[in-house]
């Protein structure tokens, strides 16, 4: 009896509990569901999708508008130097489109525009502003008595030139010494408008016009030199 219970005693021992075989895996917990973060991410994605959409159709809402290649100056017209180009609208701007250039042509700078300028409604106007103190004076002139090629915005130096014998006094222009010698009637005259292509002809067909900017207080004494034609102009430095 003894033998028989060690026995039996020994085949309880050898029962061990089973082991699950090489390659099996064990069954995970149910993974948890967060529709919240799912609905916020297909969100983001449409928000994103639209405001790229926005971005190309605003790219493509252009305008043609006006652009000057070339300075003008105050008190001219922009003339031919003018260009189109393709701008993204904005209605804070005041561009003006290329489709009322004609308009556009009848007006006067207020003030110097630079070569590059994008053209706005306030640049023009039926008179040009000029600045405090200073005035518009035309010159008819023939040649030799202006350097070829000055151009609008060049400074120049304006010299009586012609009968200087009574430099000590008030002669016919009314200048008296303030224009004879080598000194000038005003040494720094902005140009202002120059002959067109076209010719531009005043007194005779020999004359071309030109109008200069100079400081008020040098304006008659210019005029009236330039009425007796006893003006030339010289390019100086400065421009």
């Amino acid at each position: 009896m003894k033998i028989q219970e060690r026995t039996g005693a020994g085949n309880n021992r050898s029962a061990a509990p089973v082991q699950p075989t090489m390659g099996e895996r064990l069954p995970s917990p149910p993974r948890e569901r967060k529709p919240a973060l799912a609905a916020l991410a297909v969100l983001l994605i449409l928000v994103g999708a639209l405001g790229a959409t926005m971005l190309v159709l605003r790219a493509g809402d252009r305008i043609e508008v006006v652009k000057v290649t070339s300075d003008i100056q105050a008190g001219q017209p922009v003339g031919d130097n003018v260009e189109s180009v393709l701008v993204a609208g904005d209605s804070g701007v005041n561009y003006i489109k290329w489709s009322q250039l004609k308009t556009l042509k009848k007006l006067k700078a207020k003030s110097t525009i630079y070569g590059g300028t994008l053209v706005i409604g306030e640049m023009f106007g039926t008179e040009s502003a000029l600045p405090a103190g200073k005035a518009i004076v035309g010159l008819s002139l023939k040649e030799g008595q202006y350097p070829e090629g000055i151009e609008p915005g060049d400074l120049v130096a304006a010299y009586q030139v012609g009968d200087t014998s009574s430099s000590n006094s008030d002669d016919a222009t009314g200048t008296g010494t303030a224009g004879s010698g080598s000194t000038p009637i005003v040494s720094d005259a902005r140009v202002n408008t120059v002959p067109t292509d076209k010719g531009d002809a005043t007194i005779s067909s020999t004359n071309k016009r030109y109008t200069v900017t100079v400081d008020e207080s040098d304006a008659a004494a210019l005029a009236r030199a330039a009425a007796a034609n006893k003006v030339a102009l010289v390019k100086v430095p400065g421009n």
